[in-house]
């Protein structure tokens, strides 16, 4: 990560947990030649007082709610309004485009049921969706989740849906919020099925139409991956393309 300044990145990514980083879109960013900025709130590295001189804002996501009161993320949706006021287009991963939804007016709340593993979504075909997603009506992607955006900001386009969760993600301007983890990687899942938590091996009992097994993850993986990155790779081209001129 070559940036240390915003004079000299283009991209900062707030990182809320050690074990939920960038993913493939460092990968993507670094790919380009894009210089970015990582801070990571449990590492104890202070986000940024303005995200004024950046082009792009990026927020990840994390195994807290969206709603617990915690100060950085008080913090991350203060970054999102600025940004938003700015013309700064965000982007928001699980946690954070929960945050974005929180941030510019929208609503949070516990799901009937998680979403964990590999399952489709269905775009609904608009012409923001198509932009954003292309013309493939039901990509499957990576969830993790119990928490979604129950209520959109003012003014925000849904844009996709799924069977366990009526909002996978809304656009709101140049703005992009995602409930799925289109940054994954097969190191991420493997992290997160090492710790999964205690709640994970109940939901693969109770919920098995919203909820796959290590085994059946790990297979979907294999079948998904490529896919997945392959729409992660449009979805920040079309973030990119919205960035302001430097």
């Amino acid at each position: 990560m070559p940036a240390t300044t915003a004079a000299t990145a283009d991209v900062l990514v707030l990182q809320h947990l050690f074990e939920d980083g960038p993913g493939f879109l460092g990968e993507w960013l670094d790919a380009q030649g894009l210089p970015w900025h990582l801070r990571c709130a449990q590492a104890g590295e202070p986000y940024p007082a303005s995200v004024r001189g950046y082009r792009g804002l990026a927020v990840l996501g994390g195994a807290w709610s969206a709603n617990d009161e915690r100060p950085t993320l008080r913090q991350a949706e203060a970054l999102i309004r600025e940004a938003d006021a700015l013309g700064i287009p965000v982007i928001g991963h699980c946690l954070g485009g929960q945050l974005m939804a929180r941030a510019l007016g929208g609503q949070v709340e516990r799901l009937p049921q998680p979403e964990i593993g590999w399952w489709p979504i269905e775009h609904h075909g608009g012409a923001a969706a198509r932009d954003w997603f292309g013309e493939e009506r039901t990509p499957t992607v990576y969830q993790w989740h119990q928490d979604g955006f129950v209520a959109l900001p003012p003014g925000a386009e849904p844009l996709a849906s799924s069977a366990a969760c009526a909002h996978q993600a809304f656009a709101l301007g140049p703005h992009l919020a995602m409930q799925f983890h289109i940054e994954i990687t097969p190191d991420k899942i493997d992290a997160w099925l090492e710790s999964p938590g205690e709640a994970y091996a109940v939901n693969v009992l109770l919920h098995r139409d919203s909820v796959q097994d290590p085994a059946g993850m790990h297979a979907a993986t294999k079948r998904h991956l490529a896919g997945s990155q392959a729409l992660a790779a449009r979805i920040y081209r079309t973030w990119r393309s919205r960035w302001p001129s430097p």
